[in-house]
């Protein structure tokens, strides 16, 4: 399947729903290695996740005892310093997480968050993110949103076709 533009969603992949072209391949090397490190220590993650604050996480990830951990992905300086919304990452989050390459000095990360450093194969927790923990409520609503998009990417993987279809009505 060849790439088409959709005026609702962008630039859409249909023969990759996992991807929508808004990340560099650095953006997207450094998702990969994060999100293997985020299977070694027993989480499942989710890229681009809408939380109901209409802001998008890059990665989204729920680990064996329901805690919830934010990774924003940074592929340079520039990304850093271009994005003012990561704070707003916390209310959805228990930790709340940088992820970046080796190229990418570390210290313009805040101290108040973890970090960690991806070459694309893998990744190294360089600092542990403080803990906050979430309200009950607020952790179901990020839960139910984490299952919701799981699911949907999981039918559109299955069926490419199928969402085309919904995005008509």
């Amino acid at each position: 399947m060849t790439q088409e533009t959709h005026p609702a969603a962008g630039r859409l992949r249909l023969d990759n729903p996992l991807v929508d072209g808004r990340q560099s391949e650095t953006a997207l090397k450094v998702w990969r290695g994060t999100a293997r490190l985020m299977r070694q220590l027993d989480f499942s993650c989710l890229a681009e996740v809408t939380l109901a604050s209409a802001r998008r996480a890059d990665l989204l990830a729920i680990g064996p005892k329901h805690e919830l951990w934010i990774v924003e992905v940074k592929s340079s300086i520039a990304d850093f310093r271009a994005d003012t919304k990561w704070p707003d990452y916390r209310q959805h989050c228990d930790r709340l997480f940088f992820a970046t390459h080796p190229d990418v000095p570390l210290e313009i990360f805040p101290e108040d968050t973890g970090l960690i450093v991806s070459d694309g194969f893998g990744a190294e927790i360089l600092r542990d993110a403080p803990e906050h923990k979430l309200a009950a409520a607020t952790r179901k609503s990020v839960t139910h949103r984490f299952a919701r998009h799981a699911a949907n990417r999981l039918h559109d993987l299955s069926d490419p076709d199928g969402k085309r279809f919904f995005e008509g009505l």
